[in-house]
């Protein structure tokens, strides 16, 4: 926790920070950053989580049956959105789901209080926009593959009157490309609001605590108790932003599938 003169800095905790120069690729620096270090913290405690979910036991542990539901709950709302299609898209969907929701969690650990500062790489645009193009490009691909140049009907929806021609497959382009910023977008501003805020909070009562008795009490109790609270609720906004992501991926899947 960044503090000067009893200021608390909300915006440190964002710092991308080198932790190995890397190596240099015609002239640019590639360097390995926490950020990069928590995306691979994240990669890793998801894939313990699923290996040991997948013991296929006939009589299935707790662990278990919450891979099974995981995987269950992204299958059924594939199945309602995309319909039997969907089901091709598990596999990605799921992915970018458990990993999303993962990142987001491991935000919020509190282990700064074991010297361990948790970095929520969902907090920066660059990475929740590269997940957002990455939905949008199997977007394309699907919908050109599928459809060939017939996909550009999607501009223009079914009953339009002709005297709107001229103006509705623009309105419907302008939003069709919009969506990976806004999907993106929707994400990252969630978690560093979030976060923020916290942070806030915690110098409200770090400072009110510094400061005595009677600004312990009126400030320092209060600010740690909406503390508590708004920590529950990031807790179940981590949960919600990833089902949102995977919720509209699957939404402009179905576009591609179905068009109009």
């Amino acid at each position: 926790m960044a503090a000067e003169s009893g200021k608390i800095d909300p915006m440190h905790q964002f710092e991308v920070q080198t932790i190995w120069d890397g190596f240099n690729i015609a002239g640019h620096q590639i360097a390995f950053t926490n950020s990069a270090l928590w995306m691979c913290v994240a990669a890793v405690v998801l894939w313990a989580f699923m290996l040991g979910g997948m013991k296929r036991a006939v009589v299935p542990g707790r662990w278990q049956m919450l891979v099974e539901n995981f995987t269950g709950f992204i299958d059924s709302m594939l199945a309602a959105n995309i319909g039997k299609e969907g089901r091709k898209y598990l596999p990605y969907v799921f992915s970018l789901f458990m990993f999303i929701l993962f990142a987001n969690l491991l935000g919020l650990l509190p282990l700064g209080l074991v010297g361990i500062h948790p970095f929520t790489f969902t907090s920066h645009f660059t990475v929740t926009g590269v997940l957002a193009i990455m939905s949008f490009s199997i977007v394309l691909i699907v919908g050109f593959w599928k459809h060939g140049l017939h996909f550009f009907s999607l501009f223009v929806p079914h009953g339009t009157p002709l005297w709107l021609i001229w103006l509705i497959p623009a309105i419907e382009f302008v939003s069709f490309m919009v969506r990976p910023f806004s999907l993106g977008l929707r994400l990252f501003v969630a978690m560093i609001a979030g976060h923020i805020l916290l942070k806030v909070l915690a110098g409200f009562v770090i400072n009110a605590g510094n400061a005595g008795l009677i600004p312990g009490l009126g400030v320092g109790i209060p600010s740690f108790v909406l503390m508590v609270g708004i920590s529950a609720l990031e807790i179940l906004v981590a949960g919600i932003q990833a089902y949102v992501f995977a919720l509209l991926t699957s939404l402009y899947i179905n576009d591609a599938e179905h068009l109009h």
